[in-house]
């Protein structure tokens, strides 16, 4: 199974992220098909993706969470600042989520080596906690979604607490990804 560790989004932090997606579309000048969205129901604050996990396998990923929760503390995040990857041309554009939060960093970073620990493969790329708003399918919509995340780059959406991490399991399915929670971890 395809699983994933992630912080759940706060319900009013789910309300204003589906708010900013109906501005950007109204002000972006794109076709339909060009942005794929993400609804704001399926926004999650990923921590590690693991990708193909062995249903035997899960338990050592659960009980890797559970050790390292035991040792952080609940914490405050603010969600703001809309940005983009891929350059001038944008292939993703998101919402900053504990851009300068130290916690964050810190549990993410100690999630990383238990898990290498337990054998998982370390993230190559450095960790930027964010939120998808969108995927971007072709080059001029990029530019467009690159030049819309300048003009948004001061947006805030306010603080949302981070009490737990959650194991997920993500099944693909045409109409959208279903995640299912396998395991809940309170942070102290």
């Amino acid at each position: 199974m395809r699983c994933f560790i992630a912080i759940e989004i706060d319900e009013d932090i789910r309300a204003a992220l589906g708010d900013l997606q109906q501005d950007l579309m109204a002000n972006a000048n794109i076709r339909k098909g060009d942005v794929k969205w993400v609804g704001p129901e399926a926004m999650h604050l990923t921590l590690k993706f693991l990708g193909e996990v062995r249903d035997n396998e899960v338990v050592n990923v659960c009980e890797a969470v559970k050790v390292v929760t035991a040792c952080h503390a609940a914490f405050d995040l603010s969600v703001n600042e809309v940005g983009c990857f891929g350059g001038r041309s944008a292939r993703v554009l998101w919402v900053g989520a504990g851009l300068d939060c130290p916690e964050l960093l810190e549990l993410q970073q100690d999630l990383e080596d238990e898990l290498a620990l337990a054998g998982w493969p370390r993230e190559a790329r450095k960790f930027s906690g964010h939120l998808t708003l969108c995927r971007i399918r072709n080059t001029k919509a990029g530019f467009e979604m690159a030049r819309m995340a300048e003009q948004y780059k001061d947006f805030d959406l306010g603080t949302m607490r981070c009490d737990s991490v959650c194991v997920f399991e993500s099944q693909l399915k045409p109409e959208g990804p279903i995640y299912t929670c396998l395991g809940r971890y309170e942070l102290q």
